[in-house]
């Protein structure tokens, strides 16, 4: 075989499912794994794509079988792993080869990495790639990070390798250094909180109104032929409707309500405040999966508490429909949120993000895709008003038909005693940005009485005291 255009470092699942990706579109992949013995095995079990792979048992082997400039592709666990294969491959590259980090890395290692490696004159991208397994395998959502004409050199496999949205590669250069991975990292945090609201709507359906798995998951099969078509609804409705092979049981009823997370969502709320932005449906996501981990406190808060009962008389019927339109306005708040903080990044990285082009590569391939995003696209090319997605006149046509039914099931989820973190703090969200007068101004107040802060006055000027300046 000829000189590998690319190579791979990492033959776990999800860097399995890319190689023969790439393979399969037809570009030799030079293959390595810490552990050979997996090379042979997977190779062996590649079916006609082997005749693609180029197995390379040492890290040597694998710079020496690709055609240069080199670019080698690291899909192994983020954080201290990945700086070592890149400690390993160093000394091993020649100026202008390229390595690229598709792993979830935090981006303030990318861009750490991208200087270190363009000092020593090499390139680094950082891209974020969603979809899962099957995505990997054949085609996911794309995010690249790193200097453009770095981009170039590999644009061709990439885009092979993406999805596609009507003919249009679900893949796209969005800025320099840790412009892909920040944005793959907004992409996971809003896939938190869209979890955790269609949980919600199990949880107050299953708890609420005593409706089985089954029935729920009709439901979810019928709002996935409308506005709410995604998909999480779609793969919610079939988790729902499928049987435990050993029970015959709905296979949900058997699974332990303790839900992990790798970091990605905690991450998003984190950077979310060191710029001073509202993540607070992520937050309410992240919360509910961190307090899931604590089952033990939770069985005890059940016995201690289990006494207390809600007033039944005095819930609000729910409809279907509500239930619906709730989540399709809290849906649209959490998108909302994650495209202000993209947009508060791009301005303090200096990364000109597209907010139309995330969206629009966000159509196919990964998580989060939804029906709504080619909408979200259009609504960033027209230009969101204030910044603000939810302003955006088919956004803010929606949310004004829906968020009566959020408000409905907030209050319905409330009285009955049934969590619903994600949809109440959306709905905080949106009360908070209709208001134009809120009550920070006490705040402000009370800063100043015990700090001597100062304020603002709404007949003009900053830097005003209270007449209780130098009150003990």
């Amino acid at each position: 075989m000829s000189d590998a255009r690319i190579g791979l470092v990492g033959l776990a699942v999800m860097g399995a499912n890319l190689a023969l990706n790439i393979a399969e579109k037809g570009f030799p992949v030079a293959v390595h794994n810490r552990t050979t013995a997996r090379i042979d095995d997977f190779v062996a079990n590649a079916g006609p794509l082997a005749e693609k792979l180029v197995p390379c048992h040492t890290p040597e082997a694998l710079v020496a079988s690709l055609s240069k400039p080199r670019a080698i592709i690291l899909m192994v666990k983020a954080g201290a792993a990945v700086d070592a294969v890149i400690a390993q491959l160093k000394p091993l590259l020649d100026p202008g080869d390229m390595i690229i980090d598709a792993g979830n890395a935090n981006f303030h290692d990318t861009r750490r990495r991208e200087v270190d490696l363009r000092q020593a004159g090499l390139s680094f991208i950082g891209m974020g790639v969603s979809g899962g397994e099957e995505g990997a395998r054949h085609g996911p959502s794309i995010m690249v990070g790193g200097l453009s004409e770095s981009y170039g050199v590999i644009r061709d496999i990439v885009e092979a390798i993406a999805a596609k949205y009507q003919g249009d590669p679900c893949a796209a250069h969005l800025g320099t250094d840790g412009a892909g991975h920040f944005v793959k990292m907004v992409h996971n945090g809003i896939e938190y909180a869209d979890m955790q609201m269609i949980a919600e709507v199990y949880g107050i359906l299953r708890d609420g109104s005593a409706r089985s798995a089954k029935e729920i998951g009709a439901l979810f099969e019928n709002w996935n032929k409308g506005p709410l078509k995604s998909y999480l609804v779609e793969i919610t409705a079939e988790v729902l409707a499928t049987p435990d092979p050993e029970t015959g049981k709905p296979i949900v009823d058997m699974i332990v309500d303790r839900a992990g997370q790798k970091g990605t969502g905690r991450w998003t709320v984190i950077e979310a405040l060191g710029l001073g932005q509202s993540a607070s449906t992520i937050e309410a996501a992240v919360g509910a999966r961190s307090w899931s981990a604590g089952k033990e406190v939770r069985l005890a808060g059940q016995s201690l508490f289990s006494g207390i009962e809600t007033t039944q008389a005095t819930v609000p019927d729910l409809s279907d429909t509500d239930l619906r339109d709730a989540l399709l306005a809290a849906k649209i708040i959490a998108y909302a949120q994650g495209f202000a903080l993209l947009s508060a990044a791009s301005e303090e990285f200096n990364w000109s993000l597209d907010m139309g082009r995330i969206a629009e590569i966000w159509r196919e391939g990964c998580i989060i895709r939804s029906a709504m995003l080619d909408d979200m696209a259009a609504a960033a090319r027209a230009g969101l008003p204030h910044g603000q997605l939810i302003f955006a006149p088919d956004f803010a046509e929606k949310l004004v038909a829906t968020t009566g039914a959020l408000r409905r099931v907030v209050a319905h989820a409330a009285l009955k005693g049934l969590p619903a973190p994600a949809f109440s703090a959306a709905l905080a969200y949106f009360d908070t940005m209709r208001r134009a007068r809120g009550t920070t101004d006490l705040i402000q107040a009370q800063r100043d009485f015990f700090g001597a802060h100062g304020f603002e006055r709404t007949d003009g000027g900053s830097d005003h005291h209270g007449p209780w300046a130098g009150t003990d």
